[in-house]
């Protein structure tokens, strides 16, 4: 990546980085359908699963994408935080499962399975407990079942698995979302969208508008855009899709606000303060 600024009038290649999950399709159908304005800009849509995407911005390799919050400590000097597009657990978010009743306290002695060192989820749960705690990595998709199977005694999930646990006689004994919402009484910041700091002011405000307008066009149309997003949505039904878009594209996925950004700002904070992630500074947003 060149180090200096790409300008607005220049032919750029817009890659656009997100996850192959129903709430992202959701989010992006608009755009990848060609039903929103792309004003002259022409999108790549890159599909990677988090982690990945997590990587890759860390050589600030797109020009756009999506990133979990926690990864932002590691790719500020290369992204700036969109205002819109972000994923927040107002309430409610990744939680701990267990095959076998147990109370959060007694986390720290058991093996933990985690979706990805740089998941928002992770961060969350490491500055919940006062400890360090023994944890594998697995695959977002497989945590569920690994603790189901008890190859582990307790498993985070993220997506879906917060709505379909109890069919494997799980039970769900800290949500992440609750607790972060009970002690700051704000939204748990987990995903956002981020731009690269080398685009033009022009070029990056442009990207932002034609993402907004993708984002609202699936609100404005939501049948359609869950149509297009079921092909994303695994095992889930229609139902539980729908649910599950709901709690992730709404209206702070439209403008997160100043709770949403001050959220994000504390989130870290804490972060840097336990030791867990280095220190990041004043957050930057891009409206």
């Amino acid at each position: 990546m060149s180090a200096e600024t790409i300008p607005a009038t220049a032919t750029v290649p817009m890659k656009l980085g997100h996850s192959p999950d129903s709430d992202d399709a959701f989010m992006f159908y608009g755009l990848a359908e060609h039903l929103v304005d792309s004003e002259g800009l022409q999108f790549e849509h890159i599909l990677q699963d988090i982690q990945t995407l997590n990587e890759w911005a860390q050589e600030g390799r797109l020009e756009f994408t999506a990133i979990s919050v926690h990864a932002y400590a590691y790719v500020h000097d290369k992204y700036a935080i969109l205002s819109h597009g972000a994923s927040m657990g107002d309430g409610y978010g990744p939680m701990i499962v267990v095959r076998e009743p147990m109370t959060p306290d007694q986390l720290p002695k058991v093996k933990i399975a985690i979706p990805g060192l740089m998941t928002s989820a992770f961060l969350a749960l490491s500055l919940y407990l006062p400890e360090k705690f023994e944890y594998v990595v697995m695959p977002f998709n497989e945590i569920m079942e690994a603790v189901a199977e008890g190859k582990v005694e307790a498993g985070l999930l993220i997506h879906e698995g917060q709505l379909t646990h109890e069919s494997l006689g799980l039970y769900n004994i800290l949500d992440l979302g609750r607790w972060w919402k009970e002690e700051t009484g704000l939204p748990l910041p987990l995903g956002v969208n981020a731009i690269r700091k080398d685009l033009a002011p022009d070029l990056q405000a442009k990207a932002s508008r034609v993402l907004k307008a993708s984002i609202e066009h699936g609100l404005e149309h939501r049948h359609k855009a869950l149509e297009h997003a079921m092909q994303y949505a695994g095992d889930m039904d229609t139902e539980t899709a729908d649910t599950f878009v709901g709690m992730y594209v709404n209206d702070w996925t439209i403008d997160m606000g100043e709770a949403g950004r001050r959220s994000i700002q504390l989130f870290l904070d804490r972060a840097v303060e336990r030791g867990l992630i280095p220190p990041v500074g004043a957050v930057e947003f891009v409206k």
